[in-house]
């Protein structure tokens, strides 16, 4: 199936986008509009939506489109779309991935499928059929993680045969892995490479990374900016302005990192959704509501939230307006 080609490569930071919720399974359509327009004033290169800090899996599938819906009609082309339509269910990414071309989102973005394990050649071929299918570029997404299985280096290879995977968000943690994928992946000068754990970003950038899906440009999106900017310095002179700037910028990210860290467990993808969900009602940006199973942060981990909010130099005007 023909599909519909991307203006231009994925670069720079695209945040993967909280999902505003009003209730359980109910979309907050104006906290979604404050949240775009504020990750819009703060410089980012796109948006990421339903992924795993997205709360994609726990949302219904008729959230989901609402949510593709409201996310395309409010950033109004301003900068690009993605959309994850990773589901157990092929019919339903495939559903899933009409729909945002319908939308008009620029991009799917699609992980292997969880639940049953799956081998490597059946990865490949499913994900080669849905290529051929999907009406839009097809962004890969490794995070084994949570998927309990990884797309290794050959059967990469094999898909970057495929005209419409455009590309490859990593959320291995895995930096060897990394570059490896980077070496492969320069056959094609269209693919972006994007890296997943906002801490590896400057590092991911140095080995040759296109940009960083980081869950921390949800709550400070000029600060992720700028590191991804200080860190293109290509020039003499830009290297020594930003050679004393970049480490700063980092520092900061790393102390605003501290809210994934409360609640309970490490750090894993719910810790993350929960720490940026408390941050951003500390803003006032929406509610601290979680997509069940999941419990947000309570009350007293809000306000460790805030204090690390105000440490780092944000004013919590709005905080306790948002429930």
């Amino acid at each position: 199936m023909a599909f519909q080609e991307l203006s231009q490569p994925i670069r720079g930071i695209i945040p993967p986008v909280v999902t505003p919720l009003a209730g359980p399974d109910e979309l907050d359509v104006a906290a979604l509009e404050r949240l775009v327009d504020y990750l819009i004033a703060g410089g980012v290169h796109g948006l990421f939506i339903l992924g795993s800090t997205g709360e994609g899996p726990s949302l219904s599938h008729r959230v989901r489109r609402q949510l593709i819906d409201r996310t395309c009609v409010h950033v109004d082309g301003r900068i690009p779309v993605l959309v994850g339509i990773t589901d157990p269910c092929y019919a339903e990414s495939l559903l899933l991935s009409a729909h945002a071309a319908e939308a008009g989102a620029d991009a799917v973005v699609l992980s292997a499928p969880y639940y049953f394990p799956i081998d490597q050649a059946d990865l490949v071929a499913y994900v080669q059929r849905l290529a051929r299918e999907v009406p839009l570029p097809v962004t890969l997404y490794n995070m084994p993680s949570l998927t309990r299985t990884s797309f290794e280096l050959a059967s990469l290879r094999r898909l970057m045969d495929e005209p419409s995977i455009v590309g490859m968000k990593d959320s291995s943690g895995d930096l060897v892995y990394f570059q490896k994928m980077r070496d492969l992946s320069r056959e094609r000068d269209d693919w972006s490479l994007l890296i997943g754990q906002e801490h590896l970003l400057t590092q991911a950038l140095e080995l040759g990374a296109d940009g960083g899906v980081c869950g921390g440009a949800n709550v400070w999106p000029q600060l992720f900016v700028q590191i991804y900017e200080a860190s293109l310095a290509t020039t003499d002179t830009a290297i020594a302005e930003q050679g004393d700037v970049l480490p700063h910028l980092v520092d900061q990210a790393d102390r605003l990192a501290r809210i994934y860290q409360l609640g309970s467990g490490p750090i894993s993808a719910p810790s993350v959704i929960k720490g940026l969900k408390a941050a951003l009602a500390t803003l006032g940006i929406l509610r601290n509501e979680v997509a069940q199973p999941l419990q947000p942060l309570s009350s007293a981990e809000r306000r460790q939230v805030e204090a690390i909010l105000r440490e780092l130099g944000f004013q919590p005007a709005l905080a306790g307006q948002q429930a």
